[in-house]
């Protein structure tokens, strides 16, 4: 598909397939990620706090490596038995802290596997995050 520019020349539209991946945890299977990988053109990988362990992020870091998807940090409230979907009553600096491990986790498993291969829309790679569930609610209010 093409978009007409004001000048008259046209330019391909690009979207970007987006999914949320990574959330298997130990011996627990959770969604196909070598499979979508194959199809998304950027990933949220879970960085276990609400799903997914360091196994299962750098497995997913390492397919997305291979593939060129861009991918970012899936950040959540500490909350594994309610997949990031639950309230966590916790201090400004507790949840500062939080998600600023879950970044570093993944930055350092990402930096193992070089996944910086790929950017969408001019933007740098691993250079974004998304919040999981309540967190995401949070931030809004």
């Amino acid at each position: 598909m093409a978009v007409q520019e004001a000048d008259g020349k046209q330019t391909a539209m690009r979207i970007d397939m987006n999914s949320d991946m990574g959330e298997s945890f130990g011996r627990w299977t959770l969604g196909d990620d070598e499979a979508l990988l194959d199809v998304v053109s950027s990933a949220n990988v879970a960085c276990g706090f609400h799903a997914g362990d360091p196994s299962v992020m750098l497995r997913t870091l390492s397919y997305a490596a291979l593939r060129g998807v861009m991918v970012g940090a899936h950040v959540a409230y500490r909350d594994l038995a309610g997949f990031g979907r639950r309230y966590v009553d916790e201090s400004p600096d507790e949840l500062k802290a939080d998600v600023m491990y879950q970044i570093v986790e993944y930055g350092g498993l990402d930096g193992v596997h070089m996944t910086n291969v790929a950017t969408v829309d001019g933007l740098e790679p691993d250079r974004y995050f998304k919040q999981v569930g309540q967190l995401t609610d949070c931030a809004r209010s």
